[in-house]
């Protein structure tokens, strides 16, 4: 397998966390730290430069020490809206391709980025999947995506068109699949408390 490059990454931060009663779900405790502090042990390694897609105050994720960009769209489109943003500051850093991954998956996988680039499309793009009996099933905010799609990706939103999936299919991607639970992410209270059980049977 060729290594990849050291690929810059951002954290998709920006979700209203309705379910868990509002507010920033990457800065909710979990096993006695914030859950960007785990998604961060995790993607460091693997990364080049880290950033973050959030909207409001960015004072409030100073104690990690990362650019934080808001979406470039009015109405917070949605995450498709934060792989442009993604694009276009993978674009400035010169950089041919970038990694968007949720902030509120503390279990990703520690190979995501090498396999991800193993499994590129012939457009280069490559998505992140699950082993659900059902076959493989997406977890698309997991993505590698290549600059070059920007612009089609920027006329997709002024569109309307907020898909992350929808996108990616027409760019014919690639997927890298691992067992579904390393995607899990945390939606409700009851899913806090199992990622802390989790946690503490590690």
């Amino acid at each position: 397998m060729t290594s990849p490059p050291r690929i810059p990454a951002l954290i998709l931060a920006g979700g209203r966390a309705t379910r868990m009663g509002g507010g920033d779900k990457p800065l909710m405790a979990l096993a006695g730290r914030p859950m960007l502090a785990h998604v961060l042990d995790r993607l460091r390694p693997q990364a080049g430069p880290l950033a973050l897609n959030a909207n409001g105050d960015p004072a409030r994720f100073a104690r990690f020490g990362l650019p934080v960009l808001p979406d470039s769209l009015p109405d917070r489109p949605g995450p498709l809206a934060g792989v442009l943003v993604a694009m276009d500051w993978a674009q400035d850093l010169g950089a041919a391709h970038v990694l968007t991954v949720p902030g509120d998956s503390p279990f990703l996988p520690s190979d995501l980025v090498a396999r991800l680039w193993a499994a590129r499309g012939p457009m280069g793009l490559a998505l992140a999947a699950g082993d659900d009996p059902q076959g493989p099933r997406d977890h698309p905010t997991f993505g590698l995506w290549p600059v070059a799609l920007r612009d089609d990706l920027a006329a997709t939103l002024v569109a309307d068109q907020r898909r992350v999936r929808r996108f990616a299919e027409r760019h014919q991607p690639g997927r890298a699949v691992w067992p579904d639970a390393v995607f899990a992410n945390i939606n409700t209270p009851a899913d806090l408390a199992l990622a802390e059980a989790r946690l503490a049977a590690l």
